[in-house]
């Protein structure tokens, strides 16, 4: 495997000096800067910045087990590090079905925040460290890791790694254990389940003017306008994890998910709504006396919004409530 594989097509942020990093070993610096790296994949191999960060400390704890002879044995130690998170996060795939079907209610990935409020499609304000980010580009929207969640965990790592990452087949296999044509077949079924649940594009400005309509009108109460915002078919899926309260089962309909926005806003007359940057996409946050209790992310469909995902699972909501 390729050092700078894992660099490839402009998927990576650059990785800023830590402090104090010209006193560290140089060895030491190139293998830490992978961190940001490896976070970047996991999250999208598992959908939980929670299990990547579990993963990023497991693949260290396996590096520094290991002699000093044999890790300076390892040609390249920022491949061998993404090879070891790429297993680890394919072994994690396989019970994480078993864990979801005693989940309450619907699993969600978990929203990446970005603290900034956007105008018209564009982030803006100050923004976060980017260092503690994951990388935001269309593989991280929220869409794309509901479809991604429909594939065998071996379809899952294949796409990701060749699609999104630019690793060739040959190295894929070595992390799926299957051979390269196999692993070519895993990544054309999964492209064509993306393919089958994307929706034509529509300009970030619109998909901003959207959800900023929505947020009025839900503030408004005004039940009329929600409809109209919302495509007749459109769903709604609540995660509360059995931490919080939700409506287990998805709601179908434009006409009924509107109803349900009405009704929360009726019931929790104190709550506070934000346009925030989820998953790299216009969303809103709702904080009830400054603590945040919902995260919502959108897909836009033409004019229309056509799913909506509400995170309340605390567990979840954890980045959009400290620091």
């Amino acid at each position: 495997m390729r050092a700078d594989a894992t660099r490839k097509a402009g998927y990576t942020m650059t990785t800023p000096s830590e402090p104090g990093e010209g006193r560290l070993d140089p060895g030491l610096s190139a293998i830490m800067s992978e961190r940001r790296q490896l976070i970047n994949l996991a999250y999208r191999l598992l959908g939980s910045l929670a299990d990547a960060e579990d993963v990023v400390q497991e693949t260290y704890a396996r590096w520094y087990a290991m002699s000093r002879q044999q890790q300076e044995a390892i040609e390249s130690p920022g491949a061998w590090l993404t090879k070891v998170a790429s297993r680890i996060c394919l072994d994690l795939l396989g019970s994480a079905r078993a864990r979801r079907e005693r989940y309450v209610g619907e699993w969600i990935p978990e929203p990446l925040p970005d603290r900034t409020e956007w105008i018209n499609g564009r982030p803006g304000g100050a923004t976060v460290d980017p260092a503690d980010r994951v990388t935001l580009d269309e593989s991280i929207n929220m869409a794309f890791l509901v479809v991604l969640e429909s594939m065998t965990p071996a379809e899952r790592v294949a796409f990701i790694l060749h699609d999104v990452f630019r690793y060739p087949f040959t190295e894929v296999a070595e992390i799926v254990g299957r051979t390269p044509a196999a692993c070519r077949q895993l990544a054309s079924s999964a492209r064509r389940r993306i393919r089958a649940a994307q929706a034509p594009a529509t300009p970030a400005a619109q998909r901003a003017d959207l959800v900023r309509a929505f947020k009025q009108a839900w503030e408004a109460k005004d039940i009329g306008a929600l409809i109209g915002l919302l495509a007749p078919d459109a769903t709604g899926i609540a995660d509360g994890g059995g931490l919080a309260s939700a409506v287990l089962r998805p709601i179908a309909g434009g006409e009924q998910v509107a109803r349900v926005f009405v009704d929360i806003a009726g019931k929790a007359p104190g709550l506070t709504i934000l346009e925030r940057t989820v998953n790299g996409q216009p969303g809103l946050v709702a904080q009830l006396d400054g603590v945040t209790v919902v995260v919502l992310a959108f897909d836009v469909a033409g004019d229309r919004i056509k799913h909506i995902w509400a995170v309340r699972n605390p567990e979840k909501l954890r980045p959009w409530t400290t620091g």
